[in-house]
């Protein structure tokens, strides 16, 4: 076995297997006028409105630098609405709009796509979502 072999790399599977299903997002997503990123943005304050915004980032593993325009663009599309913190105007909490949450009908089916077109079980679905939530956490602490 070759260790430098392209089809024996984690993070190249990883990768294959992250850009394939996020494909499949794609169209959906588009009706819903998001990009995956954005996706992910709503779906946390779908979860719980009025996050700070370094709570969403620390959520997402995303930095300001990447985030501050995911949110400036779900601002610009009356989704979300950015607020200074009176007791600290340092802090920023997001809150999403009344289009923002009614959004979340239209988007209750996308969820739904990747078991219809990966061919897995729930059940093995779960357990890939275990492990790969195992391997995230062993990696963040061995960093």
């Amino acid at each position: 076995m070759d260790v430098l072999a392209l089809d024996q790399q984690l993070c190249f599977a990883l990768y294959k297997a992250s850009r394939a299903l996020t494909s499949v997002y794609r169209p959906a997503l588009a009706e819903l006028d998001l990009t995956y990123p954005q996706y992910l943005v709503m779906l946390a304050l779908w979860e719980r409105d009025g996050r700070e915004v370094r709570d969403l980032g620390r959520e997402l593993e995303l930095d300001t630098g990447t985030l501050s325009p995911l949110l400036r663009r779900l601002e610009r599309g009356r989704l979300v609405r950015r607020e200074r913190q009176a007791a600290d105007e340092r802090r920023v909490a997001v809150h999403l709009t009344a289009a923002g949450a009614a959004l979340r009908e239209r988007a209750i089916a996308v969820p739904l796509l990747p078991a219809s077109r990966s061919g897995l079980t729930a059940g093995e679905t779960a357990e890939l979502r275990s492990t790969l939530d195992r391997l995230t956490r062993t990696v963040h602490r061995a960093a």
